[in-house]
């Protein structure tokens, strides 16, 4: 025995009998990090590889579509950094400007105190505290996930070289007139007191109201319906299409708007839908985007009857009221009056709700800041369209076409403390100045800059290249931009996807920020449906690591992987994928302890077993596929590969195959050892990126080496034996049909049975030991006396029953079951063959017939040929 030998033996038995992941995670991890595997060398001169982590809410924890993402993508850097290159997988946090802020907003109010009582800058100031205790939670659970990020790069979007991008790009934008102040319709929360943008504002159907009101007196009166009756308060104008018959004679004149003092014109307008309700539309330009687009194209003015909490503020008897109270308020007085047409309780209509905090969206006319996208916007969508960054998978292309190619213009300022303030300053005497990072603001009476901040989104849009270094021209955004890859949801394409297409393509002179977009679908559980606290159905990942260990939620996550699809997960799989792992490591562990080894060069071919070139044949298969779906982001595909090529053919055959080999010793026992060597080495690095611990605990056992992060991705040699492969392929074939016969003959798995092998002529024959193993044959013996034969792959096997199995119980069951079986093929040739039936039948119920009776005749040709199999009594 060598040094070596004797080195892997001593290490294998110090290897527990049974892998417990706790015990080996987080020390492994660090000892990762420690040794800088993970920090990437802007000087190398290895072919760069870049990821940028969709960054998470510093307010966050790690969910389980945080643990699908993370895995997917340190799946693609660990494979990258093997293969050779300078992978930079870059990690981060978003600021969160609404969420971190109502955070500490609701911490001040338990000590009965506002942000106002601070005051800006001391508020600020309590947000950075708040972060720096309590934020960044989810860092700590990307360790515990196994997240290979370079984290000597983490960056956070309200840090100092991203604060000096974003006022950057603004001036940029500012100056190259994309940025202007207007107001506008905005989407207005009233508990986040915020403007939201249209992407932040998620629909429901809500059960509301439908009311129809009478305006004007008379021949010179008609009818509008509103689901929001307090709005009418602002109501400035009646609208009709300029072709309604109905009401041509109203075009131009005034009319009395109940509950005020006012009148208000009919206006002509195509945008109204003769065919819908009345025809007719109350115009309040102040509340509703639609209003405001009509009021624009008649010079109506805007009145606003709510302020920022959405209580009335027009003088009389509703003012006061919040929007809710008015809407019946309103309601009940115009009943008082008569002007009630007609009520419909409850309506359902689609309502938009605050993202983060569900209230309903105020449509509000504002003065903001806003982005003209539509140059912006092209630029991001031809770059998909010429091929400079792909989408996948293809069929995703036409959301994102279809947002780019209609995006508004994009609100982005924000009523809030926290987040960067709009770099923006205002003169006594109206003057409007932008300030760039290393410009001085105008000092003197009167300055003061904007009290907004930028929506989030913004800076989130420069991640690509803000973390690499822009606005300077620095080593990393030199080596490590465009990025390689993004990595995310389908669900983002509006939110994020886009806006770093169009700021990356701006700022980096039409270079696009990333190659691919590759778009994952969104963890469910595992009946489909969305995960949700209401539901009580959401399931915390790290209650499952500390359960099954994070190889197992990572390999359950890939497993359900399929591009743009959504990812059914249930806790069973998860414990199956740590069955899995287990498997690994035991059948690793007893391979390594019975002459597994990589000491010397693999043998010649012809040196080999049949089942040691057909294992080989198979292994380059393996990697050829894998390599294959990693290039097509197919992770469910290369995971199934993986485990059926491990399980399947590794353990359950060719670990199997050669146990007889092992155990006879001599050459050939050590040139299958080396064989097996080889093929656990390759399958564990195929298998690293998806579950780094458990593989990479075994594999610097088996090897020696430092670790498989840093160690070499297997390539495909071209070995190819299809002589081996058919050749072991009878040999499944035959103890498959065996172990099938054995099974129904009630044969527990361990039973002996006596046999005769008649393998002449065949390629079997060098396989009877193993096949008398795998089996459980016992030679004939004296005595032997032939009750069933198994013709199989030009072989037979004779099996001696008897004593094993009561012949005549057996007969009484299996009649028992072709009675059964052939009943229901009468009933089904019965349903079948009646004309009537199948006249008024639905074909889904023909085609479930059809179904039984293949099945039941399918079942009585198994019977049958078992009754004919047993010996007679």
């Amino acid at each position: 025995m060598t040094e070596n030998t004797q080195q892997q033996t001593a290490a294998t038995t110090e290897l527990p009998t049974t892998y417990a992941p706790a015990e080996v995670e987080g020390a492994l991890y660090e000892r990762w990090v420690d040794r800088g595997y993970f920090t990437a060398d802007a000087k190398s001169e290895k072919p760069p590889y870049t990821i940028v982590i969709p960054p998470p809410n510093v307010t966050g924890s790690l969910h389980l579509g945080h643990a699908f993402q993370h895995t997917l993508m340190d799946a693609l850097t660990r494979r990258k950094r093997m293969q050779g290159f300078e992978a930079l997988w870059l990690p981060g946090m978003d600021h969160a400007g609404i969420a971190t802020q109502n955070k500490v907003e609701q911490q001040l109010a338990e000590e009965g105190k506002s942000r106002h009582d601070l005051g800006r800058e001391e508020f600020v100031e309590r947000v950075w505290q708040w972060k720096e205790e309590y934020g960044g939670k989810i860092l700590g659970q990307m360790r515990r996930l196994g997240d290979g990020v370079d984290w000597s790069r983490e960056r956070f979007t309200m840090d100092e070289g991203l604060s000096r991008a974003v006022q950057t790009i603004f001036k940029k934008l500012y100056d190259d007139e994309l940025i202007y102040r207007a107001e506008r319709i905005i989407n207005w929360c009233p508990r986040c007191l915020t403007a939201i943008s249209d992407i932040e504002v998620e629909y429901q159907e809500d059960a509301g109201e439908l009311v129809s009101i009478r305006y004007g007196e008379g021949e010179d009166s008609l009818v509008v319906a509103t689901t929001r009756a307090e709005t009418m308060l602002g109501d400035t104008a009646v609208a009709v299409h300029p072709d309604d018959e109905r009401y041509k004679h109203l075009v131009g004149k005034q009319i009395k708007l109940p509950l005020t003092d006012r009148t208000i014109p009919v206006v002509a307008d195509t945008h109204v839908d003769p065919e819908f309700g009345t025809g007719a539309v109350k115009v309040t330009p102040a509340h509703d985007p639609n209003d405001f687009a009509i009021g624009q194209r008649h010079d109506l003015p805007s009145l606003s009857v709510m302020d920022e909490h959405g209580v009335i503020t027009v003088h009389g008897p509703f003012l006061g009221l919040d929007r809710f109270e008015a809407r019946s308020a309103v309601v009940g007085a115009l009943r008082e009056q008569g002007r009630i047409v007609a009520e419909k309780r409850p309506y359902m209509h689609s309502v938009g709700h605050c993202s983060r905090c569900k209230t309903t969206v105020e449509p509000r006319l504002s003065m903001q800041w806003w982005v003209n996208v539509k140059p912006l916007a092209k630029a991001a969508g031809d770059a998909v369209r010429d091929g400079r960054v792909a989408i996948h998978p293809a069929d995703m292309s036409k959301r994102y076409f279809d947002w780019v190619d209609n995006m508004n213009d994009w609100c982005i300022s924000r009523q809030l403390w926290w987040g960067h303030r709009i770099p923006i300053w205002y003169g006594p005497d109206g003057e409007i100045v932008c300030v760039g990072p290393d410009e001085q603001p105008p000092t003197g009476e009167g300055w003061h800059q904007d009290t907004d901040v930028l929506d989030t989104w913004f800076s989130s849009g420069l991640w690509p290249f803000s973390t690499l270094g822009w606005p300077e021209k620095t080593p990393d955004l030199e080596k490590f931009y465009p990025t390689d890859v993004l990595l995310t949801g389908h669900d983002i394409i509006f939110f994020w996807v886009a806006r770093m297409m169009m700021f990356g393509l701006y700022a980096m002179d039409g270079q696009v920020p990333f190659k691919t977009i590759a778009l994952t679908g969104l963890v469910r559980d595992e009946r489909g449906k969305k995960m949700s606290k209401s539901f009580g159905n959401v399931v915390d990942p790290l209650d499952w690591m500390d359960k099954y260990g994070s190889d197992a939620v990572r390999f359950t996550l890939a497993k359900g992987a399929n591009p743009g699809t959504d990812v059914p997960i249930g806790e069973d799989w998860v414990q199956a994928s740590r069955n899995f792992a287990n498997k690994i490591w035991n059948a690793t562990r007893f391979a390594m302890m019975n002459g597994a080894t990589i000491e010397g060069e693999l043998p010649d071919p012809s040196e080999m077993s049949a089942t040691d070139r057909w294992i080989l044949s198979r292994l380059n298969k393996t990697v050829a596929q894998v390599d294959a779906y990693y290039e097509d982001f197919q992770f469910a595909k290369l995971s199934e590969s993986l485990y059926h090529f491990a399980w399947d053919e590794v353990f359950a055959w060719y670990v199997e195959l050669s146990k007889t080999t092992f155990f006879a010793g001599g050459e050939q026992a050590k040139v299958s050892g080396r064989v097996l060597g080889e093929v656990l080495d390759v399958m564990l690095r195929l298998l690293h990126p998806i579950v780094p611990f458990v593989t990479d605990t075994l594999w610097t056992t088996l090897t020696g080496g430092e670790s498989l992060v840093i160690a070499d991705w297997p390539k495909d040699s071209g070995f190819r034996d299809k002589a081996a492969e058919e050749e072991i392929e009878l040999v499944q074939r035959l103890v498959t049909e065996v172990r099938r016969f054995r099974k129904e003959q009630g044969l527990q798995d361990a039973q002996k049975v006596p046999a005769r092998l008649e393998l002449a002529g065949t390629a079997l024959v060098a396989h009877e030991a193993a096949i008398r193993q795998l089996l459980r044959l016992q030679p004939e013996g004296e005595g032997f006396a032939a009750t069933a034969s198994l013709p199989v792959a030009g072989a037979t096997v004779s099996l001696d029953l008897s004593g094993t199995i009561d012949v005549a119980a057996e007969r009484k069951r299996l009649a028992k079951d072709l009675a059964a079986a052939e009943k229901e093929k009468a009933q089904a040739e019965g349903k079948l063959g009646n004309e009537a039936f199948l006249a008024k039948a639905p074909d889904n119920v023909v085609d479930k017939i059809r179904t039984r009776l293949a099945k039941a005749e399918e079942d009585i040709a198994r019977i049958q040929a078992q009754l004919e199999r047993l010996p007679q009594a």
